[in-house]
């Protein structure tokens, strides 16, 4: 408390003297006035913020600003509705986003849609005609709006009067006939006209219906558009004459689009790998009946599109995955030094990687021989004898080499694993590296007469972390 000092008295200024409690016991006051309101709505406390929100003494553009983050607190203020009949267009000043929240709070009253109705914000009347619970009324005045994004989403309501239906397909932009084309309810005839759209984004949202007609298929496979036969191409309920025709069709995304398909024949399998554009390659690799055999050569494909759709799988037999290895990208031999289940020649192919980044992913796996990690810490990169150092599995006798490492950073690693036989820490202990001394002082397994001695060490943080 601050003395005798009422709320109403405070200065909006001064409101930083305030403790949490008493910022609650102002924000609560009836006596509030709308410049400590205003101060007090950007407390830190959301409970304080969501107080100021129900005052009614708050002024109407903070409860615009707060709404979006207190839709019900807002709601609740019981000086909302004087504050509509002086501004009978109240929630017009507020944000989009503010009235978005109002809209979406449980148990939005009738006002608050009308007000979205009006606002002119897009993604207000937008999200107003997302709403499941509206009238008629609403949706038929929605459904004349101005704005396209509007009349978009009424078309993708769950119902719609039959009515609402063909006149938003016959509507002047796309992608409201777009939207209108994936309705199930759509009237054949108008499902027909869209069949001769236009726009090529409608005819392809047609040629994905689950229940499209045959002779809407039919005409759909005569479309001069790549896009609408590419959708079509994935389709398996097609005629086998129509089906053979996309899968060969010159246009190398419908070709690619086939081979999507949820079945396909053997032969389109042994065709595509001979297709001369790689997208097509590509899809035949990423189909999950395509031959190992096939696989692998794949993997060896000069077209990095390919090459890349093979690393996708989980499930590539070792030829392919050695050739990956051997990958003219960084990036995919990074990811098969990674991956889990490396066969022998993988390890070896990846262990003479030229590049040393992937030599170091390689040298932290979990799954790594012996003899394989003792190669790399030989190896002549210090941050790849540093990754042997922190390996897990990395046995006592490469500790040992790796403590006489001549890289300072590659013995502070050493000093650290669990593994590094005792012979190795009066050597550590004379480091002339303050750091190697540092990571041994840590170690719990060192004995008294080497504590005491680091406890006396030149430098004050390992004297500090042999005391610790």
């Amino acid at each position: 408390m601050i003395g005798r000092m009422t709320f109403s008295d405070l200065d909006p200024r001064t409101l930083t003297i305030l403790g949490v409690e008493g910022a609650l016991e102002a924000a609560a006051s009836p006596r509030a006035t709308a410049d400590t309101l205003s101060g007090l709505s950007a407390h830190p406390d959301s409970r304080v913020r969501a107080l100021v929100a129900r005052h009614p003494n708050t002024p109407t553009e903070i409860l615009g600003a707060l709404a979006a983050a207190y839709p019900a607190d807002v709601l609740s203020n019981p000086g909302l509705p004087l504050m509509r009949l002086a501004r009978p267009n109240l929630l017009t000043s507020f944000p989009a986003d503010s009235v978005i929240a109002l809209l979406n709070a449980p148990g939005s009253p009738a006002w608050v849609l009308d007000a979205a109705l009006r606002h002119e914000d897009y993604a207000v009347r937008t999200a107003l005609a997302a709403r499941p619970d509206l009238s008629e009324a609403r949706v038929a005045a929605l459904a004349t709006d101005a704005g396209w994004q509007i009349r978009e989403a009424v078309a993708r309501r769950d119902t719609l009067p039959e009515p609402l239906v063909r006149q938003l397909a016959a509507d002047d932009d796309y992608d409201v006939r777009k939207a209108v084309a994936a309705r199930p309810d759509l009237p054949g005839d108008a499902l027909r006209e869209l069949v001769s759209d236009s726009h090529g984004l409608v005819r392809a949202g047609v040629a994905r219906r689950l229940d499209l007609p045959l002779d809407c298929a039919l005409t759909l496979g005569t479309d001069g558009d790549p896009e609408v036969l590419a959708t079509l191409a994935r389709r398996v309920d097609l005629p086998r004459s129509v089906r053979e025709w996309l899968a060969t069709n010159e246009h190398a995304a419908v070709r690619a689009a086939a081979l999507q398909g949820w079945t396909v024949p053997a032969a389109w399998l042994e065709r595509a790998e001979l297709d001369a554009d790689p997208d097509v390659r590509a899809a035949l690799a990423r189909r999950p009946d395509t031959p190992p055999t096939t696989l692998i050569r794949l993997a060896a494909d000069e077209t990095e599109t390919v090459r890349r759709a093979v690393l996708e799988r989980n499930d590539l037999p070792d030829e392919a995955v050695l050739t990956l290895a051997r990958a003219p990208e960084q990036d995919i031999r990074l990811h098969v030094a990674s991956a889990e289940h490396l066969g022998p020649a993988v390890l070896d192919a990846l262990i003479g990687d030229p590049d040393p980044n992937v030599r170091t992913v390689l040298a932290v796996r979990p799954d790594l021989s012996g003899d394989l990690l003792s190669r790399l810490a030989a190896d002549p990169n210090p941050e790849v004898r540093r990754a042997v150092a922190y390996a897990p599995s990395t046995n006592a006798d490469i500790l040992t080499r790796l403590a006489g490492d001549p890289n300072a950073g590659v013995r502070r690693a050493a000093a650290h694993h669990p593994n590094l036989p005792d012979s190795t820490h009066d050597t550590l202990a004379a480091d002339p590296d303050d750091g190697v001394r540092l990571a041994l002082a840590g170690r719990t397994d060192l004995s008294p007469t080497l504590h005491e001695r680091l406890r006396a060490d030149p430098d004050a943080s390992v004297r500090a972390e042999a005391s610790a």
